[in-house]
């Protein structure tokens, strides 16, 4: 149920187990533009480093493809500037590569080799009313004029998924939800891309902070486009006039989005999109759940957008898919939703544990997590200037190595002497100034 990214990347791992698989899918599909089904997708997009791994892995050639067809590739530690603490983090090449592209350019990629897949077919315009089943077996879905039977059923429907209404009407419980309300507003706007804008750089992050709750990422695209998103929090809406666009970029905590959109020209008009909630649904945590039936993507969990992690999950919850099946169909549910919940929980923390920074933000707040956002905090400011210890950040935020990394003796002795030698004033002690990504 549900042929966007998370959609069409589990109907892949199902190919490779079941006789035939069926995509359904309640937008048409018979564009290659932007789809009224994604809200997200006028908004900014990039596969991160992990997601575009698993991506590779399961369409071999698909980056070199997109590339192909405009998208952008980018080592994420050097060909972009991250702003953390007041200046931006070390560069050195790292070999960790991104793609930045549009939604519908990545989005027809993937459907593409997916409808190459002869077990696949895919039917659009089509909504499930509800699921079939026989005693404590899902057996398949109502849509609006038909009964689909199936030996399985993944809600891949996204973050309004239905599936908590169904498990009730079927006697079963719900799962337990977490809930971080972060009330961020967020306007887009595409700009034409000189060669010279943002000195050569594909992108830049700059994030808010305690004191400045604007924000924006600005990042190539194909067709020579930039995609600029500012976001707002605590109920600020940035403007989608191009005037007050452009002065709300002049209020970010550094100049380098201002910098471009002043001067470049814009195409079309600009959208706006407010994401109230962060949510996570604890399926992992139910000792009944029917059999037959799994939740997948945004179902589970749907993210704070601005972190741009959603379609790299959707590709790491594939992944775990993958594994459970190849252990058989026995325990299916419990199995795959205990993996998922190991491939959420970086990507989560990482999330949230941002949000809770703010302090209008609404959620639990931890001694644990306090003292992890300090940390990350000084290990910031040590990556100014040592580019190990941003490549070390970097990998855990693109979803390529697990946050405990961050915590390594080698590196994280690093990390308490540069905030000692902050904390004495002795500015004059010397730098390590590296000039390659490596790690500690």
């Amino acid at each position: 149920m549900g042929g966007s990214l998370a959609g069409l990347l589990a109907a892949r791992v199902l190919s490779d187990f079941y006789k035939e698989v069926t995509i359904i899918e309640r937008d048409s599909l018979d564009t290659e533009d932007h789809r009224r089904g994604v809200p997200q997708s006028r908004h900014a997009h990039g596969l991160l480093a992990g997601g575009l791994q698993v991506i590779e892995e399961f369409f071999p050639g698909i980056t070199n493809a997109m590339v192909d067809d405009g998208a952008v590739r980018a080592d994420v530690a050097n060909d972009g500037r991250w702003f953390f603490e007041g200046r931006c983090l070390s560069r050195a090449p790292s070999g960790n590569i991104g793609i930045l592209l549009s939604r519908p350019l990545l989005e027809n990629s993937v459907r593409k080799r997916v409808r190459e897949i002869q077990n696949v077919s895919i039917l659009d315009n089509r909504s499930v009313r509800h699921l079939t089943s026989l005693g404590s077996t899902v057996t398949g879905v109502r849509t609006e004029d038909e009964v689909l039977n199936a030996d399985l059923v993944v809600d891949a429907s996204g973050r309004g998924s239905k599936t908590p209404i169904w498990l009730e009407s079927l006697r079963f419980p719900v799962p337990r939800e977490e809930a971080v309300e972060i009330n961020i507003a967020y306007t887009s706007r595409f700009f034409h891309r000189n060669e010279s804008d943002l000195g050569g750089d594909a992108f830049a992050a700059i994030p808010a902070d305690t004191n400045n709750k604007h924000s924006g990422v600005i990042l190539a695209q194909e067709q020579d486009r930039w995609i600029v998103t500012l976001i707002g929090r605590g109920g600020i809406q940035p403007p989608q006039d191009l005037p007050g666009f452009t002065d709300y970029a002049k209020t970010l905590p550094a100049s380098f989005i201002y910098d471009v959109v002043r001067h470049a020209e814009p195409i079309g008009d600009a959208m706006s999109m407010r994401f109230p909630t962060s949510v996570r649904r604890r399926y992992e945590e139910l000792r009944r759940f029917p059999k037959g039936f799994l939740v997948f993507g945004d179902a589970i969990c749907s993210f704070n957008p601005v972190y741009g992690q959603g379609m790299s999950v959707a590709a790491l919850q594939a992944k775990a898919l993958q594994r459970q099946l190849l252990k058989g169909e026995g325990d299916l549910a419990a199995r795959f939703f205990r993996d998922a919940a190991k491939t959420l929980d970086a990507p989560w923390n990482i999330a949230v544990g941002a949000d809770l920074k703010m302090p209008e933000t609404v959620g639990k707040r931890t001694r644990g997590g306090k003292f992890i956002g300090w940390y990350i905090s000084r290990l910031h400011r040590l990556a100014h200037y040592n580019a190990g210890a941003a490549n070390a950040f970097l990998r855990v935020t693109q979803l390529l190595d697990d946050p405990s990394t961050l915590f390594r003796p080698s590196l994280a002795l690093k990390v308490l002497a540069a905030h000692l030698a902050n904390s004495l004033g002795n500015s004059t002690l010397p730098v390590e100034e590296t000039t390659r990504a490596g790690s500690f």
